[in-house]
């Protein structure tokens, strides 16, 4: 009597087997929202004006003599609710019915379109203030750029260019505190790579470690640079052209951010938040989701604001 072989129980023999886990994407991290003065006064319409004023003028004066009057200068902040967005699906009935996976994928709908979203609000939040400004330009303030290219070779990053975003927000007169710096992955990469951290005789003692943990955990550099607290982000505006400053051109540049946290440079408002609303469409036989969201953001205080724009594709070079 025959027994059972692996050449005769083919059809005892599941070729393919499906697991119970459902492998979902990897999401980059967001932290920008944190970063925006999300103002609440802002209770009906879609534009908001926000009045400014400038500085007082003094003047030399002498006894007998009128004093001279001097107007002080205003302007007008024009800010507008003008992001509406959404992300929708469907499933439909006959596939709800058949699909072993379906209930385990519809509950996923939400985040996911919730991720969707936030990850659109990320991109504008660390580009609204690039936005802003004026493109191949330095956008001085005070005799300070507030716009550059790296001073490093093949338009790279280097600790001077810290030091000179500092030196801009000082000659603005920002508040020196709670210094933000956002850079791209290439700049951690560029900095992790100096010379002089990587030969452990010459490493100076401040940043001992880089070479054995290296220098971020999570999104924030474990050392500060020049009283900047630095954090990396996937989300950094990257130019689709060249841009040229000074005579300096980056190809692939892409927009790192330093800023003075306190001084709230960004400002935004929230008209809806991410609201989820979910029908059965009968005509079509489907249940559908949609979320969707409006707000508005704009870049409230320029000058405590520098952008370093660093090449991308330089990493291997």
């Amino acid at each position: 009597m025959a027994g059972f072989l692996s050449t005769n129980t083919d059809h005892l023999t599941r070729s393919n087997l499906w697991s119970n886990e459902i492998k979902m994407p990897f999401e980059a991290m967001i932290q920008g929202n944190q970063y925006i003065n999300w103002i609440s006064d802002f209770p009906d319409g879609d534009t908001l004006n926000i009045p400014s004023i400038g500085v007082m003028e003094a003047q030399d004066f002498a006894e007998g003599e009128a004093v001279r009057y001097t107007a002080i200068d205003t302007g007008n902040f024009t800010f507008s609710i003008d992001k509406y967005l959404a992300s929708a699906t469907y499933v439909s009935t006959k596939f709800l019915q058949d699909s072993y996976y379906m209930s385990r994928v519809q509950s996923q709908f939400v985040p996911m379109q919730r991720m969707a979203i936030e990850r659109i609000i990320e991109g504008d939040i660390m580009a609204v203030g690039p936005n802003a400004q004026t493109a191949s330009n330095s956008n001085t303030i005070n005799n300070a750029k507030h716009r550059m290219v790296g001073s490093g070779a093949s338009e790279k990053i280097t600790i001077e260019d810290f030091h000179r975003a500092r030196f801009a927000l000082r000659k603005a007169f920002v508040p020196m505190d709670k210094m933000i710096a956002i850079v791209d992955p290439s700049v951690e990469y560029e900095i992790s790579t100096q010379p002089n951290l990587l030969n452990f005789s010459a490493a100076n003692p401040r940043w001992e470690g880089v070479v054995e943990t290296g220098l971020t955990t999570g999104l924030k550099f474990f050392r500060n640079i020049a009283g900047w607290d630095v954090y990396t982000s996937d989300y950094l505006k990257v130019n689709t052209t060249s841009e040229t400053i000074d005579g300096v051109t980056a190809a692939a540049g892409v927009n790192n951010l330093f800023f003075a946290a306190s001084a709230q440079p960004f400002m935004g408002a929230v008209r809806q938040p991410p609201k989820v609303e979910s029908e059965y469409n009968k005509d079509l036989q489907r249940e559908e989701y949609v979320t969707t969201c409006r707000y508005g953001m704009k870049l409230y205080r320029p000058e405590a604001l520098v952008v370093v724009l660093t090449d991308t594709d330089q990493i291997y070079v």
